[in-house]
């Protein structure tokens, strides 16, 4: 299960930086129980080098109980360390967009005003993001015949979970 995990994440990891998002960690935070410490290896040989993998201690307070999660869950950040989103089951599956779509928003929204850790040409890539957002809307919204369609900015009316 974690081969298929591990090749969707690296594949979203690539779609985002082929889309000009960069500088985004990822880390997977392995279970501290037995039987995934033993299958630590294989996963750290599955994914990339690009994607932290985290092994917890035994001995220490466990990493999703501390976030109030779970091992499925994805906890994405924005670059000022805030939680964005927490996204459980069925919304962490890979195979959804709502991961892709959390680590966008995340990644382009400015919650806190000018910061120093922006990319230098966020602006031309977050513009590109939400046209893109907003032709895939149009190709499956339905258009009422002889009637105005109306398409809201999909970046800007997201609830935070």
């Amino acid at each position: 299960c974690f081969f298929t995990f591990s090749n969707r994440l690296e594949d979203l990891r690539v779609t985002l930086e082929n889309e000009g998002l960069v500088n985004i960690s990822y880390v997977v935070v392995n279970h501290q129980g037995t039987y995934s410490r033993r299958k630590f290896h294989l996963l750290k040989e599955s994914v990339s080098d690009y994607i932290t993998v985290y092994q917890q201690d035994e001995q220490q307070d466990d990493v999703w109980t501390t976030l109030n999660g779970n091992k499925d869950d994805f906890l994405i950040y924005d670059r000022c360390g805030r939680l964005v989103y927490h996204l459980g089951l069925p919304y962490s599956f890979l195979s959804f967009q709502y991961v892709e779509e959390a680590i966008k928003i995340a990644y382009c929204e400015n919650k806190c005003g000018n910061c120093s850790y922006t990319e230098p040409d966020i602006d031309g890539i977050c513009e590109n993001i939400t046209k893109k957002a907003d032709e895939k809307l149009a190709e499956v919204e339905p258009k009422p015949a002889g009637q105005h369609s109306h398409h809201h900015n999909l970046h800007r009316h997201r609830q935070h979970h």
